[in-house]
């Protein structure tokens, strides 16, 4: 008997709910390298898997939203624990979707691991940073605190198939919104390997949703859905974003145009997790209220 046996190759799939489901539509497409050889074939998203994942996102807004910034940090972490883990294997798949040395691929992951451990130290501090006591003329006080926007549409980046991925997507959950996510057309890969890292941490199912497939075809839907309430378009051309803003513009959403990137390693600001957050004030009064002699 021959001693030669057969690889077992990966079969790719969504991301939507927590759960990894086909694409409705059955379709898959071939993901190369950078020399064109074959890799996988990866999920090709139909309309109703975005329609699906904008379901599956709403559904665990709540509880996202309403878990303690506190512990969003413990999840955020966790991951980065896990993707410790399973190092060796991001290595080998972003050498191959970006051409890279091992070394040079390396630095790209080990990048990406602090990128969610950068992340997960702001959970519990933006909102020390982004809201605080107004000074007002009268006898009250005004408080304003940031709130998460609800679910984001997120087309990560084509250029950076992992480090400029989690650089879009962990602020959005950081801060307590939800996220549909489209990977990189060219190279989906890691975005479908780090679904099966976010599954086996505590990250509640249904906060973020990938699909993977024609950005301009899952893009779409996404940004004229009414239940999609602000859009990243990191990876989106000039030409698509233009088209993505105005159906946008259909239920006012939030829109974070393109921005050039020369280096996703750069530490980054806290623009990302304030460009979707809502800033909610209250007014208080002071002093004595009525003949109880009550005050706040």
């Amino acid at each position: 008997m021959s001693d030669a046996r057969l690889s077992v190759f990966k079969t790719y799939k969504l991301y939507v709910g927590g759960k990894f489901p086909r694409s409705e539509s059955g379709r898959v497409y071939e993901v190369t390298d950078t020399k064109g050889t074959w890799l996988a074939n990866a999920p090709l998203s139909s309309r109703k898997d975005a329609r699906d994942a904008v379901v599956a996102a709403r559904k665990a807004f709540g509880g996202w939203s309403g878990a303690t910034a506190y512990n969003r940090g413990q999840i955020l972490y966790r991951v980065a624990e896990m993707l410790e883990g399973r190092r060796g294997q991001f290595v080998r798949e972003v050498a191959d979707a970006e051409g890279l040395s091992k070394s040079k691929a390396a630095e790209q992951v080990d990048a990406t691991i602090d990128r969610w451990v950068w992340y997960a130290g702001w959970t519990d501090k933006i909102a020390q940073v982004t809201g605080g006591g107004n000074p007002v003329a009268g006898p009250f006080f005004n408080l304003s605190s940031p709130e998460p926007t609800g679910v984001v549409a997120v087309l990560a980046p084509q250029e950076s198939s992992f480090l400029g991925l989690v650089s879009v997507v962990a602020p959005v959950i950081a801060t307590g919104n939800t996220a549909v996510v489209v990977a990189s057309e060219r190279s989906p890969l890691p975005a479908l390997s780090l679904a099966e890292v976010l599954a086996t941490s505590d990250l509640p199912g249904g906060v973020v949703n990938i699909l993977s497939g024609r950005t301009a075809e899952i893009a779409a839907p996404l940004a004229a859905h009414q239940d999609v309430n602000a859009i990243d378009l990191a990876g989106a051309d000039e030409e698509l974003a233009k088209e993505l803003e105005i159906a946008a513009a259909d239920n006012l959403k939030r829109v974070l145009r393109p921005q050039p990137v020369d280096d996703w390693t750069a530490t980054p600001g806290i623009e990302r997790m304030t460009a979707f957050l809502e800033t909610k004030t209250v007014w208080h009064p002071t002093g004595s209220l009525g003949a109880s002699g009550s005050s706040y």
